[in-house]
């Protein structure tokens, strides 16, 4: 099969172009700035809606995964205009384009779409989120179901895994603790941390077998930052007394944050032969892949 997958360089993408590499699919790996080291490099300004169409034009995918998105929360509640170009119009075009191409849609969406009043979200529960990050996501969403053909909407929570340049949760607390810094960590937000190769893994699997509409694909324990710090320190033998426990009301954050954005996974666990793990198996293989240095 032919992918098109948008964000190829970030923290999920290359997972997946490496995977699908792997799995011998020519696969069109479309960046911004930073050329990915799999795939058959393809530049992508997602802000001009005519690269976007000659893109697509150019390379008839039978799949493409859109993962490229304007992520860091804050900047997108001080830049919404940019927020909503990249997360919402440039997600229309795309989709546009391969209902146009016969190509299968899946756009990888978040639990920020919620407002996190209560968690454990199922995919019929409505959205309503209390940042702009979550607004310009959703708006993403509706854009999809509004113009592509056949389509699926992937939301995850809290990826983590190795990359060469982007840290995830997990890096963080490692590298702090290890230089015997203390770091805060709220205690009382929850959320789904999901395994960045058990969710590659998974978003394939919905994109060889065209699974259609809204799927939960995100770890399978709901889960404070303070409690998922605090295993990481556990498995490591770090120190856990750096680690200082606040609440999200304490927190200098520009954006509000959902406090409980975790996500219910029991259709993914049921329809799908690659199950979301829980975040000790999804740890364990993190640390094993520090400890080995790949990828």
């Amino acid at each position: 099969m032919k992918f098109l997958v948008t964000g190829s360089a970030g923290l999920v993408g290359s997972q997946v172009v490496q995977d699908l590499a792997k799995s011998e699919h020519q696969v069109y790996s479309c960046y911004g700035q930073s050329k990915p080291r799999k795939g058959i490099p393809v530049q992508l300004d997602l802000v001009n809606n005519d690269n976007i169409i000659q893109v697509v034009e150019d390379t008839k995918p039978d799949v493409i995964i859109h993962l490229a998105a304007m992520t860091n929360v804050d900047l997108c509640e001080k830049e919404k205009d940019l927020a909503l170009k990249i997360n919402a119009q440039a997600t229309g075009t795309l989709a546009k384009q391969a209902a146009r191409h016969g190509s299968f849609f899946v756009y990888v969406s978040t639990d920020y779409v919620f407002d996190g009043e209560k968690g454990m979200k199922r995919e019929s529960d409505m959205p309503s989120p209390v940042d702009y990050y979550g607004y310009s996501k959703y708006q993403g969403e509706l854009a999809i179901q509004d113009m592509a053909s056949s389509w699926c909407i992937a939301r995850t929570s809290t990826p983590f895994g190795m990359h060469h340049t982007k840290k995830s949760f997990p890096v963080f607390v490692a590298e702090n603790l290890r230089a015997k810094k203390e770091i805060t960590i709220v205690t009382d937000q929850y959320t789904s941390p999901t395994y960045v190769p058990n969710l590659s893994q998974m978003l394939i699997e919905i994109s060889t077998r065209q699974i259609l509409g809204i799927l939960h694909l995100a770890g399978a324990t709901r889960i404070s930052r303070y409690d998922m710090a605090t295993l990481v320190a556990q498995k490591l033998g770090l120190e856990k007394s750096l680690l200082k426990p606040a609440s999200i009301n304490d927190m200098n954050w520009i954006a509000k944050r959902p406090k409980d954005s975790s996500l219910d996974i029991s259709k993914a666990t049921q329809i799908l032969k690659v199950k979301p793990i829980p975040v000790e198996e999804g740890l364990d293989r993190f640390i094993s892949e520090i400890k080995t240095g790949s990828n």
